[in-house]
């Protein structure tokens, strides 16, 4: 809850409880855990829906890369009737679901420009603008004063759109997978698609079944693992191998069985790096890629891989290895980045790259009231971790709060009574 107040042109509104900026999933499984312990929030969105990135800024034919029983935030699983790799729509129908469930409000279209900790009243200040992001009318500001702030803005607030030499004279188009949502528009044309993610990959195998000509931009060494492994989630296998095996052997055994299924796959371009699936997952955020066809294309030779990009000519990419490639558009699979330094301001909590500076599973708690959900790199899962851990910790709080403010109460009812 929030109590309005009017300060020259800027409204000052006092939030009762924590303030949690991005109505995420990250976001959502913060408010949904606090009401769980009584705590009222305060939940901010820049965007006009719940969820935008995955509302507005991915591909049609998204699913879940990993099981359900992994993705679902905290306290309400999807239903059972989903399947086991649920699409973006009822991704997005099990969010919409759950922010009635728990009925989280989150006030739309209000961006936050600044945040910083008033040491003075020990009360963090959060400075909003209000009205559609990006537009160009006027829009109002709104000041929130509250004691705890949840930064749950995530990993992918904003696109990583690289420089390119070239990209003046290059003359097509050029476009970030945010703005892609189906091969439909490409049609019989020849996609360059950097990038040799997840997204990467699908992209292009959507290209294919969409007659397309896609060819991949691979600059870095990539895993790539199939989704199942032996008629079983290969990330499911790989959490009951850590249960009992160190990271490195449970690697080992991944690498094994992909080579196994998938074959050889450096002949086609694709270098493995030297740290293994997980161990680069939990050390540098790199996300290995679940197979779906894609690889089978690129055997094929459907999906052709090239290396780097020299500059871009008219109409043409000069690659690193010297070839000249003729191209209709390009599509950045490039992936995303943390805006937290963009407006949160005096506090060395986050480092250069808009992470926590301490690793999982201490990064969710700075000082002075501050709080990060879905930095962790371990998907919605890490993100229900963090959520839950916030909650107990900001309940905790509030709950003595609460009983020290029902005591001075009574306290001051029975003096009250005796004059």
């Amino acid at each position: 809850m929030a109590h309005l107040a009017d300060h020259g042109k800027r409204r000052c509104r006092w939030v009762n409880g924590p303030l949690v900026v991005g109505a995420g999933p990250s976001g959502l499984a913060v408010g949904a855990c606090l009401k769980e312990h009584g705590v009222p929030s305060v939940i901010l969105e820049r965007s006009n829906c719940i969820a935008s990135l995955w509302q507005s800024r991915v591909y049609d034919r998204l699913k879940l890369h990993l099981p359900k029983q992994f993705c679902q935030l905290p306290k309400l699983p999807f239903p059972e009737d989903f399947p086991e790799y649920p699409s973006k729509n009822q991704f997005v129908d099990y969010l919409e679901s759950y922010a009635a469930h728990f009925q989280l409000n989150p006030r739309f279209d209000e961006t936050v420009v600044s945040a910083k900790h008033d040491n003075t009243c020990g009360m963090w200040r959060v400075r909003t603008c209000v009205g559609r992001h990006g537009s160009r009318g006027r829009r109002n500001e709104v000041e929130y004063i509250c004691q705890w702030l949840v930064v749950a803005t995530g990993e992918n607030a904003e696109c990583v759109v690289p420089e390119m030499e070239g990209s003046e004279e290059f003359g097509r188009q050029v476009m970030h997978t945010s703005d892609y949502r189906s091969g439909e528009a490409y049609r019989g044309r020849q996609a360059l698609v950097v990038g040799c993610g997840n997204s990467a990959m699908e992209v292009c195998l959507d290209l294919c079944h969409h007659n397309a000509f896609p060819t991949m931009v691979v600059r870095d060494a990539v895993h790539v693992l199939p989704r199942e492994t032996f008629g079983r989630s290969t990330f499911e296998l790989a959490v009951s191998l850590m249960k009992w095996l160190p990271v490195k052997l449970v690697d080992k055994v991944l690498l094994i069985s992909s080579w196994m299924i998938l074959g050889n796959i450096e002949k086609y371009g694709l270098r493995r790096p030297s740290l293994g699936p997980l161990e680069l997952k939990n050390t540098q955020g790199k996300t290995p890629v679940l197979d779906i066809g894609a690889l089978q294309k690129i055997k094929t030779g459907e999906i052709k891989v090239v290396p780097g990009i020299k500059r871009l000519l008219h109409g043409r990419a000069e690659l690193v290895d010297g070839r000249i490639l003729d191209v209709d558009s390009i599509i950045l699979a490039t992936g995303y980045h943390s805006n937290v330094h963009s407006w949160l301001q005096g506090t060395e909590f986050f480092n250069k790259d808009g992470f926590p500076r301490q690793a999982f599973p201490d990064g969710w708690k700075g000082g002075s009231g501050l709080y990060a959900v879905g930095f962790t790199r371990r998907g919605l899962s890490g993100a229900s971790m963090d959520a839950v851990t916030i909650a107990e910790d900001i309940g905790r709080v509030w709950k003595e709060e609460t009983r020290q403010a029902k005591r001075i109460t009574a306290c001051h009812r029975r003096c009250t009574s005796q004059n």
